[in-house]
């Protein structure tokens, strides 16, 4: 890379987190609230089981972790605050190398005082108690026993409106893939190289009926990645009018913590985005590995191997050391 490119590409991305940063520390939530201010604290008895099940892990000076969601959003009426997506993304700052892990959303927890039910309801639980974005972190701390030091939330509008600023995606499949009832009519991608738009992407990442939803955990990092190699080989942080239209639409459809003290991390998080060199190492939680699906009270959930949440901490650690 040149040195005009690399100044452009650092002037680009020193935008993007100042734009980042003018969200405000989560002041803009995304299409609508239903805060509860009524959400008793946990008592003393629910701390300590709490803090002696699930303990809060320390914080990593040489690693930056920032829990991703996705959710439907305004409007996405029915359950427009669950995550439909979660992933765990962890950049060691001195090696630059990056992990992904996709969180399957049927998991279900019971943190005392803090939240009982499916993972994807935590995000919403957060809200009810007016903290978008701690208390997320507080909580996927304690389930995965990674110190979680920054929230992205974006809804599916911002994901459709960042894949059409970027002029689409480039993804290979190995096979043809098809959902045929999902959208009211039949959607295919056949096997090989396909240009996904924004919807085309969206439509991609959401599809549930025709695989499972581990399956779509994998579709969902496939496009993530596309989205980065994209960003960082195209020159779109060092194009005002593409940068322009990303922000935009960031601005409006995007929860954060990140702030103008992690324009360090952002800058080493775009070092470490060479596609040829370090690709992230991906890591994807199923039945085939890690869990276990059940029912509790007739509604479908996943549970760690042997109801043991410390091998599920061990998996996350192995995978990010």
């Amino acid at each position: 890379m040149s040195k005009k490119k690399k100044i452009l590409l650092l002037a680009g991305l020193i935008v993007f987190v100042y734009a980042i940063f003018s969200l405000g520390k989560s002041s803009n939530v995304i299409g609508f609230l239903n805060r509860n201010t009524s959400v008793r604290p946990p008592t003393e008895e629910e701390i300590a089981t709490l803090d002696k099940n699930f303990p809060l892990p320390a914080e990593e000076e040489n690693r930056w972790d920032v829990l991703i969601f996705g959710i439907g959003g305004a409007n996405h009426i029915d359950g427009g605050l669950l995550t439909d997506s979660i992933m765990l993304f962890s950049l060691d700052k001195e090696t630059k190398l990056t992990s992904l892990i996709s969180i399957p959303r049927d998991i279900y927890v019971d943190l005392p005082g803090m939240a009982t039910g499916k993972i994807n309801e935590i995000y919403e639980k957060g809200i009810a108690r007016q903290k978008e974005t701690d208390f997320p972190k507080e909580a996927f701390s304690r389930l995965t026993g990674v110190h979680v030091d920054n929230v992205i939330v974006f809804d599916f509008k911002a994901f459709q409106e960042i894949v059409d600023a970027l002029g689409g995606v480039d993804i290979t499949l190995k096979k043809p893939f098809e959902e045929k009832g999902q959208w009211g009519y039949s959607f295919s991608l056949p096997e090989g190289p396909n240009h996904l738009n924004g919807q085309d992407a969206l439509y991609f990442v959401r599809s549930r009926y025709s695989t499972s939803d581990f399956d779509r955990s994998l579709r969902q990092q496939q496009i993530l990645l596309a989205i980065r190699d994209k960003a960082f080989s195209g020159g779109v942080l060092s194009n005002p009018l593409k940068l322009g239209s990303i922000l935009k639409s960031l601005n409006k459809n995007i929860v954060t913590d990140l702030n103008i003290f992690d324009t360090g991390n952002i800058i080493k998080l775009a070092n470490s985005f060479d596609a040829q060199k370090k690709q992230p190492i991906l890591g994807h939680l199923s039945t085939d590995n890690l869990l276990y699906q059940t029912y509790k009270n007739d509604i479908y959930i996943l549970q760690p191997q042997n109801d043991d949440w410390e091998i599920f901490r061990v998996y996350f650690k192995n995978i990010f050391d």
